[in-house]
């Protein structure tokens, strides 16, 4: 089984703005799939993904009810083509709680929170409290974690600010997508392999592949190597890794053999691709 914790989906009506807005104007990089949920399932085909983890990202507190209803009402149906919903929160959304509640008793197993698109540093104590509630219900955490390709001028969920979330939360089920830290790598290697959070491998691993449509090339060329890869997995735990995509902007069928061919024991690759998110999703 292959479970990919970490994609995003538009609907159709917007779908080829944002892709443009994020794609070619802000991060100038190639998306690999049309951004919709049909364009996710139609990707999970050809390399065996069974499930895909669909992250809704409010940018305003006026979302934050519509993308968590959607997510609670399409949940049986998007589960029956293999996408699992979870649900998202802005952390200026004042009455919080109910929806943590919300999703919680409506089978939402996570949510996620997006520190660089809400301009908010994931230890600020508005988000704090959300992670908190969050935990206490028993949702899962996902977090974009490190520079964010479109938004590189501060790192507003940097591993300083992980480390202090750990401090006052700690957080039963905290991931850290893009490998702890993205672009960040060094420190997460010193400071965050070990601690009690999850890191997913979304665009993490080789290179970047630029937008032939922008006239500037991505902030970042290069991402993490096969070998700085490996080393900060076996560092980590393997039993702390969650494969992802972060599907468009991740070519699925070539993501899935690039982990594949890593000098991984079966045991390994079994806990990458599915065993440690089926913990978390209970599936």
């Amino acid at each position: 089984m292959i479970i990919d914790f970490h994609v995003h989906s538009f609907p159709p009506e917007i779908a080829p703005n944002v892709l443009y807005k994020l794609g070619v104007e802000k991060a100038r990089i190639l998306p690999f799939s049309d951004g919709t949920m049909d364009g996710i399932i139609k990707s999970m085909e050809p390399c065996g993904i069974n499930y895909s983890v669909n992250l809704p990202v409010p940018t305003s507190m006026k979302q934050v009810i519509k993308l968590n209803r959607l997510a609670i009402e399409t949940k049986e149906e998007h589960f029956a083509k293999g996408i699992i919903n979870f649900g998202g929160m802005h952390p200026d959304y004042e009455d919080y709680k109910t929806i943590i509640k919300d999703l919680a008793a409506n089978g939402i197993q996570g949510i996620k929170v997006h520190p660089s698109y809400m301009g908010i540093d994931i230890d600020d104590i508005r988000f704090l409290r959300i992670l908190d509630a969050a935990s206490e219900a028993g949702l899962a955490i996902i977090t974009h974690a490190g520079i964010d390709i479109g938004i590189y001028d501060r790192n507003y969920c940097s591993v300083k600010h992980v480390l202090n979330v750990i401090e006052q939360v700690h957080p039963e089920t905290f991931i850290l997508a893009h490998m702890g830290n993205w672009g960040c790598w060094d420190e997460v290697e010193k400071y965050l392999c070990g601690a009690p959070v999850l890191f997913d491998t979304a665009f993490s691993l080789g290179k970047t592949t630029p937008n032939p449509l922008s006239t500037e090339p991505p902030y970042m060329d290069q991402k993490l190597t096969e070998e700085e890869f490996v080393r900060i997995c076996k560092k980590h735990g393997t039993d702390k890794i969650l494969f992802g995509t972060d599907s468009p902007w991740g070519d699925a069928p070539v993501e899935v053999e690039q982990i594949k061919a890593l000098p991984f024991s079966d045991e390994e690759k079994e806990m990458i691709f599915s065993g440690n998110a089926r913990k978390i999703l209970k599936i």
